[in-house]
């Protein structure tokens, strides 16, 4: 398996509630200056933990930007993802510090429009043509309301890693279905007690939520701008009691996985206690530098059907235009010039990060086998979390984490723990 160097993971989950509170920025974007097509455009980007590759090809298109607008000049400034909610505040409450464009965590999205801190840019988008080959739903995970507050720029998905070795060992085969996942790793704890058959925690919500979603469940249902819990429905609770027999002592004892997060669940993978995990395209290298890369298969997480893909979550950063902006067309296409074809290409060979154009995607799966099972499971297709600034709340409370391991532990039956969860839905939804 090649080495690629160390990216951070696609999905930046969670907004600051203080970010959602604060009121719509006063700005005035109409007048004489109101869209300048000179001076300096300010760029904010995510820093990150092996930043060099990923500022090289920043700087190339920053100088293609400017070789082909005069009095131009850009200036980039790479903020930490951790206080990221303090810096998108402040600058939507002081335009006059904030930045023309910037790099957004995707379920962040919902938080900024309330805040009014990003502009709409369906219009820019309409005649770009690179932005058709963004299947529709990636091209949600920046959409609310019927607005575009920006171009998805990069992706993470998950799909399942396991250990060639220990299958062929015990004759167990791929899996097939979610079924099988769950029946491998009941035969690999059976014959290998001191191994977890499937290590996903009951914190693991990207983990868990494919299982719902493969059973044709939800978390919430959007009818006419209004969200109402669905976790409670028949399929999601297949979902989840099939879930709940990986967390159980035949596959993943409660006392070890119960509180696991995603991190934690792919750890064990990479220290070889497991035979399986739910892994995103993002732990390829760590995976690639272990013990265990010589022994290690990656095939997309299958659904409930022989040959189907189980919905994967579409996490992932996207590009975006701040409202407060003088600088409006030429930010869009700063936008439009970093997130196209070229630099998307540019950025997968630097960082790895998953391109979000199809073209891109196939081309890479091409040159890349080790891409392929993560290419495939979003062309399957994939599932978002909802769309409101209530998700913020609801994630930071583990409201599907605590339901799952209400399950786990046996406090709570299935029926009863999704019931309860549903009402903790609506009750954070609000109606919304």
């Amino acid at each position: 398996m090649r080495h690629r160097s160390t990216i951070r993971a696609g999905a930046l989950l969670g907004l600051a509630a203080l970010l959602t509170a604060c009121a719509p920025a006063q700005t005035d974007t109409t007048g004489p200056g109101a869209d300048s097509m000179q001076g300096t455009l300010r760029v904010w980007l995510f820093s990150e933990v092996d930043q060099e590759p990923k500022e090289r090809v920043v700087d190339d298109a920053v100088a293609e930007f400017e070789a082909a607008h005069d009095d131009v000049t850009v200036e980039v400034q790479y903020i930490a993802v951790d206080s990221r909610a303090e810096r998108f505040q402040g600058a939507f409450n002081d335009p006059s510090s904030a930045p023309d464009v910037a790099e957004y965590g995707n379920t962040d999205l919902a938080g900024y429009v309330e805040a009014g801190g990003f502009a709409d840019i369906s219009e820019e988008l309409a005649d770009w043509d690179a932005y058709s080959r963004i299947s529709e739903d990636v091209a949600a995970t920046a959409q609310v309301d019927g607005g575009t507050y920006g171009v998805p720029w990069f992706l993470g998905v998950r799909a399942l890693f396991y250990r060639t070795d220990v299958f062929a060992d015990l004759g167990i085969d791929t899996p097939k279905t979610l079924q099988d996942v769950v029946e491998a790793g009941r035969t690999v704890r059976a014959e290998k007690p001191d191994m977890l058959g499937l290590s996903s925690g009951g914190a693991y919500t990207y983990g868990f939520l494919p299982f719902v979603w493969a059973h044709g469940g939800g978390i919430a249902e959007e009818q006419g701008g209004s969200y109402t819990a669905a976790v409670d429905s028949a399929e999601a609770k297949a979902g989840i009691d099939l879930y709940s027999q990986v967390l159980s002592r035949d596959v993943c004892p409660p006392q070890t996985c119960a509180q696991m997060d995603g991190n934690e669940s792919v750890q064990n993978f990479i220290a070889g206690k497991a035979a399986m995990t739910i892994g995103g395209n993002f732990n390829l290298n760590a995976v690639n530098d272990s013990d265990v890369a010589e022994d290690t298969a990656v095939v997309p997480l299958p659904g409930t059907e022989p040959g189907s893909v189980a919905p994967a979550f579409a996490g992932g950063n996207n590009l975006g235009v701040l409202s407060g902006t003088d600088h409006r067309t030429l930010s869009a296409e700063f936008v439009k010039l970093l997130a196209g074809k070229k630099y998307q290409q540019r950025m997968y060979e630097a960082m790895g990060n998953l391109p979000t154009l199809t073209d891109v995607q196939q081309d890479a799966a091409a040159a890349d086998e080790e891409i392929a099972p993560f290419t495939e499971t979003l062309e399957a297709g994939t599932r978002f979390v909802p769309v409101t600034p209530s998700w913020a709340s609801i994630d930071a409370e583990g409201v599907l984490p605590t339901m799952v391991q209400r399950v786990a532990s046996g406090d709570a039956s299935v029926d009863k723990a999704a019931d309860d969860a549903a009402a903790s839905l609506d009750e954070a939804l609000g109606g919304e």
